[in-house]
């Protein structure tokens, strides 16, 4: 399978100059919008929600903070407000992988289009 990476947008409703713009890898496996901690400050002050427990890819537990609200735009789809997930990641050759998960696919009416390695617009909300 491939590897889905795409441009994407994030602004603290708060303090609306403090925005990062990154590419994110698409993880339907994943749930949020997930960032490296080493970012939070960049969003300005955010409202910190809870610290809550995540598996990651290696199937270790570590802890995670979601912070929010924010403004969550992938590029070339509609913005959505949503909360962020902040976790310790290490950056690879000095590049951090933000994880883009399926909520935020899914309220940005987005879906993976697997044989095309991108993504497309859905038409409908799935309401069942």
């Amino acid at each position: 399978m491939g590897r889905i990476v795409t441009p994407v947008t994030i602004a603290s409703l708060s303090d609306p100059p403090n925005t990062i713009r990154c590419d994110a890898f698409v993880d339907t496996g994943a749930c949020y919008m997930t960032l490296p901690t080493a970012w939070r400050d960049r969003l300005g002050d955010l409202e910190e929600i809870e610290k809550v427990q995540v598996e990651i890819a290696t199937q270790a537990q570590v802890e995670a903070t979601i912070c929010g609200p924010v403004r969550i735009q992938i590029e070339g789809f509609r913005p959505i407000y949503n909360e962020v997930l902040f976790v310790e990641m290490h950056p690879e050759d000095g590049v951090y992988e933000p994880l883009l998960g399926y909520l935020v696919l899914e309220q940005s009416q987005a879906a993976v289009d697997m044989l095309g390695h991108r993504l497309i617009h859905v038409k409908t909300v799935d309401l069942k």
